[in-house]
């Protein structure tokens, strides 16, 4: 099952397609700047019980060499599986579309990044049919964007050096230099770039850090994850008056029931455990309706 890195590693790709022609500038490769890009059905399956999906895949349209298609694997582990899989995409794709094809590997540690960027020659060892050669962008090629003016100038690839980056220690640095960047942004423009960051970051302690950016340098947004965050913090106040209220009254307060105050996170609750603690004698009298 993908989960959030997994996503954000592939879908920047869709929400900023002009993206990848920068990624493709700096693994040295002279990909033309994209006129339209088309957002193509990720499904590759056939008439057959076996279901194959590429992340994301794209039609780019350039201005003088005609269009390409872009698929976008996001690769969280070494899986030698995968190179049959990703054969088996590029083969697909020329010849349902007739275009040309290429596969670009995102990976957010160095040890899967060259693992994925090793060229891998499929077929019989005698005479293998064809050698298969992904891009691949990962925290090796990636640039670590800590200069604000930089990040200002190209805020997707800003927010792909943090994703890309996202378990090295430093990681802070880019963060900050992406908050302060999207500061004096239009909130259609940022939003979608704090969302993917923080879906990048999934579950590390970078994540947190990103959390606690938004919530000063972007307090002023209403992205999903600002208003999150804002909630959050609603309620950790309505947790410690509850817990001020009980304490003030007497009532003893076990650890796990403090625990079960601390982390609620809905309002609503909290509140309602406010109006019985005026009166209640015990704890569990709280957690009770009456």
């Amino acid at each position: 099952m993908a989960n959030a890195p997994h996503e954000a590693m592939h879908r920047i790709f869709q929400e900023y397609p002009g993206l990848f022609s920068r990624v493709s500038d700096l693994l040295g490769l002279a990909f033309p700047e994209s006129t339209r890009t088309e957002v193509l059905s990720n499904d590759l399956t056939e008439n057959q019980p076996l279901e194959r999906r590429v992340d994301t895949l794209l039609r780019i349209e350039t201005e003088h060499h005609g269009p390409f298609l872009l698929a976008v694997e996001a690769q969280g582990r070494k899986d030698p599986d995968k190179h049959a899989s990703w054969a088996y995409y590029f083969s697909y794709l020329l010849a349902k579309y007739g275009l040309p094809t290429t596969l670009l590997v995102v990976c957010q540690d160095r040890a899967t990044a060259e693992w994925a960027s090793r060229p891998v020659r499929l077929g019989a060892a005698q005479w293998p049919v064809l050698t298969l050669h992904p891009l691949v962008a990962g925290p090796h090629n990636i640039p670590f964007i800590t200069d604000v003016a930089q990040a200002r100038k190209d805020l997707p690839l800003a927010a792909l050096s943090a994703i890309t980056h996202a378990d090295n220690p430093d990681v802070g640095a880019i963060l900050k230099s992406l908050s302060t960047a999207l500061r004096d942004t239009p909130e259609t423009i940022a939003n979608p770039l704090v969302e993917l960051t923080a879906q990048g970051l999934g579950n590390r302690p970078a994540a947190q850090q990103w959390r606690n950016l938004v919530a000063v340098d972007l307090s002023f947004y209403t992205s999903p994850l600002s208003e999150e965050i804002r909630a959050e913090g609603e309620a950790r106040g309505q947790a410690k008056s509850l817990l001020r209220m009980l304490e003030l009254r007497g009532v003893d307060v076990p650890p796990e029931a403090r625990q079960k105050i601390t982390g609620c996170d809905d309002t609503d609750l909290l509140d309602q455990w406010f109006s019985r603690a005026v009166t209640a004698t015990s704890v569990e009298e709280i957690f009770t309706e009456g």
